[in-house]
């Protein structure tokens, strides 16, 4: 008779103990430096052209576990145009990476590297004539804040580029 307690008993001990889960592990994304090096662009933003006149707003925020960056931008002088970033640092390849789609139909994907107070991505496409399309896009941490987004475009192989995109990101007051 004394088998049915210690049964119980050993039950108990080994339900407890299998209950019990490892302590979290930390990600990476929050304890790994290079996680952080994008951070400058997270926030409420207006943005401008050259000339200053705001053509778009962005609200950039950190999402999965601090591990991405999503990016949702509204064009404001085209009140139609939507789209979308997601950039995340990828650990295996030791480079960021970033999506981009928007309302138009457009998917360009973009990989770089953080140097020097610069996020500096480089990308290939198809244009919409079949001819490849090289695509260079930086993103400058400035002293006051701001943040300068210049994305340049070649179809020549890279003999000449053209500026498609030169925005400012001041933030939201």
């Amino acid at each position: 008779m004394q088998r049915i307690p210690l049964l119980f008993i050993s039950l108990f001990v080994w339900s407890t103990l299998l209950g019990q889960t490892a302590p979290p592990t930390p990600s990476p994304c929050k304890t790994d430096s290079a996680y952080r090096q994008f951070d400058f662009w997270i926030g409420e933003w207006d943005v401008e052209n050259p000339n200053g006149q705001i053509v778009g707003r962005s609200s950039i925020q950190l999402i999965e576990g601090d591990c991405v960056l999503l990016e949702n931008y509204a064009g404001v002088r085209n009140p139609s145009y939507t789209g979308k970033s997601f950039n995340v640092y990828n650990a295996a390849i030791g480079r960021w990476q970033q999506f981009w789609v928007d309302n138009q139909g457009a998917v360009l994907e973009f990989s770089g590297e953080y140097k020097n107070r610069e996020l500096r991505y480089t990308g290939e496409s198809v244009g919409p004539r079949n001819q490849p399309t090289h695509h260079k896009l930086t993103f400058f941490q400035r002293e006051d804040g701001t943040v300068r987004q210049f994305w340049e475009q070649s179809t020549d192989g890279g003999s000449t580029w053209t500026v498609a995109f030169d925005g400012l990101y001041r933030k939201k007051k």
